[in-house]
């Protein structure tokens, strides 16, 4: 059974949500104040935190950037309806997905289920290795080293970077990525994906002569710009 942290000062759609997710196997640990909801993320086992951006106490943004400074525990975001803003300040401050109010109840079982599984080692460990110049990643054991040193990454970051590994060199389509990595389509004027890139990007660092290890190329996608060994 996972847990799940549900952060939210809506008493009501707390209740409504706990009533829906409960029967499909999640614990739900209901908090209402920011400054409480960091503690129990920090403090309690949580597989999952659903997180408001409008909270008492400490809101959203504050919340998700102290736990990213001290927890991987994946994070997806509700936000307000058409405010676009918010949804891109919790991609880059590090949410793995989000879902705008209001929202429908199956909609959100869907991204809980894709991001819980993002995030889940398989039950028989991978030695499978991709290398491309000095960027390493152990599959199995989810472990990302750039030029030797370990690199924390998110489920989804690592997944992106995955997908790229696997095709060093070579473009790979904005559509595909986002399948590899957020398991949906993307909304027509989405702009979730890039912002994702943009984190890893940031990530793994400039290549040794300086320039993007990750290059977009408009209307087509993004390449991993150096070639793949085994």
């Amino acid at each position: 059974m996972h847990r799940i942290l549900l952060l939210d000062d809506d008493t009501e759609l707390c209740d409504l949500l706990t009533e829906y997710l409960r029967p499909e196997g999640f614990e739900i640990l209901v908090v209402h104040d920011g400054e409480e909801g960091l503690a129990a993320a920090l403090s309690s086992p949580v597989d999952l935190v659903l997180l408001d951006v409008m909270l008492p106490g400490k809101n959203g943004f504050d919340v998700l950037r102290e736990l990213r400074a001290r927890s991987p525990v994946p994070v997806l975001m509700l936000t307000a309806k058409g405010d676009e803003i918010d949804r891109i300040v919790g991609l880059e401050l590090g949410a793995d997905d989000y879902l705008p109010k209001p929202f429908n109840p199956r909609e959100l079982l869907a991204r809980i289920r894709a991001v819980l599984r993002r995030g889940e080692r398989p039950e028989t460990t991978s030695a499978e290795r991709l290398n491309a110049g000095d960027i390493e990643m152990d599959v199995g054991a989810r472990i990302v080293r750039i030029a030797g040193k370990d690199t924390e990454l998110t489920s989804v970051e690592f997944k992106l970077l995955e997908a790229l590994l696997r095709s060093a060199g070579k473009v790979v389509s904005r559509e595909k990525l986002a399948m590899a990595a957020l398991e949906r389509t993307l909304g027509p004027f989405e702009r979730s994906l890039d912002v994702h890139v943009s984190n890893l990007r940031r990530k793994l660092g400039p290549a040794d002569d300086g320039s993007s290890r990750i290059r977009t190329l408009r209307s087509e996608g993004y390449l991993l710009a150096c070639a793949a060994t085994r």
